[in-house]
């Protein structure tokens, strides 16, 4: 009994990676594999770039401000809207 659970097992383990790689097709994987060691060999060739200005430094500060404000401000225009299944 014991040999038919680890048995199940193994095949759900088995038939759960099929899935998984059958989402992907061989050019994706390839094209993936090609970033991956992009990135990590081109910062050992390049020379280091200056820091960026301080400006620049804020846009991802104040973008998040925007989409936190956007995200807890009051629906103005439909105060008492319900929505409900069809």
């Amino acid at each position: 009994m014991g040999g038919m659970r680890s048995s199940n097992r193994l095949n759900n383990i088995c038939v759960r990676r099929a899935l998984m790689l059958s989402n992907f097709s061989v050019i994706s994987i390839m094209v993936l594999t090609i970033l991956t060691v992009f990135l990590v060999v081109l910062p050992l060739l390049l020379p280091p770039l200056p820091p960026p200005p301080l400006v620049l430094l804020f846009v991802p500060v104040l973008i998040m401000a925007v989409l936190i404000l956007l995200a807890f401000s009051p629906l103005s225009q439909f105060p008492d809207m319900v929505v409900t299944p069809v």
